[in-house]
């Protein structure tokens, strides 16, 4: 018989009830309160940063980041064309123009290899600025991002961004937790940036926020998102800002959230292993895993399949009750993007046409997994 098993639920069984009942009781439910600072504090001591500035959601966080890192109408940033649409729109925020490039085969992260040489190959230094020689704009920084939770390769990404002055801001909404050579992600670029929706490994019902090592980074996100109001008592703001900061309400769900975030990870992680030992062996199917020196938190668990078989396989799955979803349509691809410029795209269309998300709500029970890994391998078997 068919049951519900969707794609990924918020579990709520920590302390949010008591936490939220504390914000209702004692007033404090707007934008300042206890529980913004607490989460601030755990997120930074978390991701092993010296600042976290709390924001309305993850695509705040990285629009805000690119406002304070510099980034000016005209400039051209790098991001891969394999990932949520808000990556690239928070460039167009900007009056910028994003750089589409390939996702790499097994990560599905930012291809490395071909960044460098798009990078050799078609731009130009001056004074200390690169720049793209077919558009003549400046390109100042990458938004890498860890695509399911999985950590990009920060180590060529760190070699690439010096050799060319560019930013890196981390776009990791998805991968809280995730680490790259055992430091984790968020920490490695000049801000790194998270979400806490629905969907998230942890969740606020909303919410995001930005970690960094940089005093005067931090300080500037802080000002920004604040309004930029220069005066305490009086309303004096020095520039345009953005109303961005996130409800005390908000971070209380996501400070009890994040005191169960060991446990939330170690549940990912073994439910990962039994999809991926459920459907080992199976010709043609692979669910994507970790790089050697990467851990992922598994946010979503992806499975590759032959690619004719993806869109039926898929149809089949949802008659059972089993939600899956297919991966974004590569943003260079959308009409709003045609335009824009690409770089050599096969690995990220190739991964469109033959992954699909399957169910990874930390409540799954094996028995869940089970039911999903038996009709996938029954639907092979009936070919």
């Amino acid at each position: 018989m068919s049951r519900a098993i969707p794609l990924s639920v918020p579990v709520i069984q920590g302390n949010e009830w008591k936490y939220i009942k504390e914000c209702l009781d004692t007033g404090w439910v707007s934008s300042a309160g206890g529980f913004v600072n607490k989460f601030e504090d755990m997120m930074a001591e978390y991701t092993c940063c010296s600042h976290a500035v709390a924001t309305t959601n993850g695509t705040s966080a990285l629009h805000i980041s690119l406002i304070a890192c510099g980034i000016k109408p005209g400039d051209e940033v790098i991001v891969p064309s394999l990932t949520f649409i808000a990556t690239a729109n928070v460039i167009k925020y900007c009056s910028a123009e994003p750089l589409f490039m390939d996702c790499d085969k097994n990560t599905l992260c930012i291809d490395t290899d071909k960044l460098r040489e798009f990078l050799k190959e078609n731009t130009y230094s001056a004074e200390n600025i690169t720049y793209n020689k077919d558009t003549k704009r400046p390109v100042r920084a990458i938004i890498p991002v860890h695509v399911f939770g999985h950590p990009a390769d920060m180590d060529a990404l760190l070699e690439i961004s010096e050799h060319y002055n560019l930013v890196i801001i981390e776009d990791a909404t998805e991968s809280l937790a995730s680490e790259y050579r055992g430091k984790k992600t968020g920490s490695f670029g000049n801000a790194g940036c998270f979400s806490f929706n629905g969907n998230k490994i942890i969740t606020c019902g909303g919410g995001g926020m930005v970690v960094t090592n940089d005093d005067a980074l931090a300080k500037r996100i802080r000002h920004l998102t604040t309004q930029a109001r220069s005066d305490d008592v009086e309303y004096d703001h020095n520039e345009i800002g953005y109303n961005y900061r996130l409800t005390n309400i908000q971070a209380a769900m996501g400070f009890a959230q994040m005191e169960r975030i060991n446990q939330i990870i170690d549940t990912k992680r073994e439910n990962a292993l039994v999809y991926k030992n459920s459907l080992s062996g199976i010709e043609g199917l692979e669910v994507c895993w970790e790089q050697k020196w990467g851990k992922s938190n598994f946010w979503y668990i992806t499975l590759r399949v032959p690619e004719e078989h993806k869109k039926t396989l898929s149809e089949f799955l949802i008659s059972k009750g089993i939600q899956v979803r297919p991966l974004w349509k590569p943003l260079h691809t959308l009409p709003m993007y045609k335009n824009s410029q690409s770089y050599k795209i096969t690995s990220a269309i190739e991964a469109y046409n033959t992954c699909i998300n399957l169910p990874c709500s930390v409540n799954l029970t094996n028995e869940d997994i089970r039911y999903v890994s038996e009709n996938i391998i029954g639907y092979f078997s009936n070919l």
